[in-house]
């Protein structure tokens, strides 16, 4: 897609969100069911069906996924698209793009081990392995505005706030 064509396609989108700010909010949602017998959930979505369970490191075998994993993939999947929109939009050429995201984590934390550990991935890296013409100038804006407008590195930058709640079901 060129920087007409994506222009073309998201003019209307932004000049009803102009026109009605309301029609451009979106609750996102996400849900699963626990599996009885294991700690895992099944998590069903639009355009995938899979398990989620413990990651090894926490007793897991390694045949499900693992919500760390789901986390930075979600972030590749994040950075990418809005990458590639960027570089369209701004005409920059590549003729091969890799989104690699790494991150650590302290399993200690997890299992209770040490209090002194973090509970969660800290230090993610996000890296775009390019090749293309481009000058480093427009690279570094492109990677600057990918950061500006990709929504889940945005929220893991600034974290929304954040509640849990346990509610009885009607069955």
């Amino acid at each position: 897609m060129d920087a007409s064509q994506l222009r073309a396609l998201q003019a209307p989108l932004k000049a009803r969100y102009r026109e009605d700010p309301a029609s451009a909010l979106h609750r996102f949602r996400a849900e699963g069911v626990l599996l009885p017998g294991r700690p895992s959930v099944r998590v069903e979505t639009g355009f995938a069906r899979y398990d989620a369970g413990l990651h090894p490191k926490a007793g897991g075998d390694g045949t499900e996924a693992c919500s760390g994993d789901l986390l930075l993939e979600s972030l590749v999947a994040c950075a990418g698209v809005t990458f590639n929109a960027v570089a369209s939009a701004m005409a920059v050429p590549w003729r091969s793009v890799k989104v690699v995201v790494e991150g650590e984590g302290d399993f200690r934390g997890t299992l209770g081990v040490a209090r002194d550990a973090p509970v969660g991935i800290t230090d993610i890296r996000l890296r775009f392995e390019v090749e293309s013409p481009a000058s480093d100038e427009q690279l570094a804006s492109l990677l600057a505005l990918t950061e500006r407008y990709c929504v889940i590195f945005q929220t893991l930058r600034t974290p929304p706030r954040v509640a849990a709640q346990v509610v009885r079901s009607g069955s």
